[in-house]
């Protein structure tokens, strides 16, 4: 499409990208590094994402769903694809051709993918262990069951033990001890050919807990894009997106002037107002009006008013009439408007914010490594 059609413009850095990958990379030492792409890259197209990363070393990817795995291995036909979702029932055939490995969480998906190397031969796997997170994965039963009948895991070739911290984002949190220890526990429980089988624990926000949680690979995802894995501190990820909204008309306005659905804010001074082609049909939420901010040339300016379904508007009595003219764009996310503290303002997470970036954007994609 005319990317001037379009209502905003949303930029991805995947130079930016690969800069974070191998940070990350460094982070992790010796321990290996994949990518989580599941969610389209988390909004940010898998299609261009996992190539960027794939260019700067990164041979390992996990996606949450098998049809995510499929358009994946269309991309990428060499690499290591892991299905965090599991081994979906009457889809074992589709894993064996796509040559997906699924993360299993069940005994019965065990004892379905370990029935299909009778026609396969070896297939790979990864076991799941819930050690505390209560989502997937093996609990305490269920590995006791399975120590017991070690022949559920004929044929498989279990190429990680994984499991997920719950609380990897507040370093405080007892929660990562505890966790840690319990995956522990539970690993000695398995059948004696699993307990040298390397091990998956760290998230991104893991890979910053210390050594003891990064074992053989790490799996970061949001730190990929730009989202702060160590909310404590100073974020040490680069950004990786620029959202850009165009301006379709300014007011100048008297004061108590009301502005937007419900007239939930009126100007307090004579005012100009902005409208701001973005609304939460975008992926803009709702609840950032009156609270959130917008930036032109570096300068912040406030969103006032509801957020509507295609539009936005903002303050920009402050900013000099030359640099505020319809058709001029606003940043809505990237340079002085941090992503992680547009989500606080959101009252929600950097990982939603990302996700929820709509379709109707024009998108530019950086990545002169390719």
């Amino acid at each position: 499409m005319d990317p001037r059609l379009a209502g905003a413009y949303l930029t991805i850095d995947l130079t930016a990208l690969q800069s974070n990958y191998k940070t990350l990379t460094k982070i992790a030492g010796n321990t290996e590094c994949a990518a989580v792409v599941k969610a389209d890259a988390y909004g940010l197209g898998a299609s261009r994402v996992a190539p960027a990363l794939n260019a700067v070393g990164c041979r390992k990817f996990f996606v949450a769903l098998p049809s995510e795995a499929v358009r994946l291995r269309k991309i990428l036909p060499e690499v290591k694809i892991f299905v965090l979702g599991g081994l979906f029932e009457d889809c074992a055939e589709i894993y064996v051709q796509e040559r997906l490995t699924p993360v299993l969480n069940r005994i019965e998906e065990i004892k379905t993918w370990s029935a299909m190397t009778a026609d396969h031969g070896p297939l790979p796997a990864i076991l799941h262990i819930d050690s505390g997170i209560t989502r997937l994965g093996l609990m305490e039963p269920d590995i006791r069951l399975l120590a017991g009948t070690p022949q559920w895991l004929d044929g498989l070739e279990i190429n990680y033990i994984m499991s997920h911290l719950a609380c990897a984002d507040d370093p405080t949190s007892s929660q990562n001890q505890q966790q840690l220890e319990q995956f522990d526990s539970l690993r000695k429980l398995l059948p004696e050919a699993l307990q040298s089988t390397p091990v998956s624990f760290a998230n991104s926000s893991g890979m910053f807990l210390g050594e003891d949680y990064l074992f053989d690979l790490a799996r970061p995802g949001i730190a990929l894009y730009g989202g702060n894995p160590t909310p404590t501190v100073p974020n040490p990820m680069k950004p990786v997106v620029h959202l850009q909204g165009k301006i379709l008309q300014i007011h100048d306005v008297d004061s108590q002037k009301p502005i937007g659905y419900g007239a939930t804010y009126r100007t307090s001074r004579k005012a100009r107002i902005a409208t701001v082609s973005v609304g939460y049909a975008d992926g803009y939420f709702r609840c950032l009006g009156n609270q959130a901010e917008c930036a032109i040339n570096d300068k912040k300016v406030p969103v006032v008013g509801r957020v509507s379904m295609d539009m936005i508007s903002i303050d920009v009595t402050d900013i000099a009439l030359d640099e505020c003219k319809p058709g001029d764009l606003v940043s809505l996310i990237g340079g002085p408007i941090d992503i992680n503290s547009l989500a606080t303002d959101a009252g929600t997470i950097s990982y939603e914010i990302l996700t929820s970036l709509g379709p109707r954007y024009h998108r530019l994609y950086l990545d002169v490594n390719l």
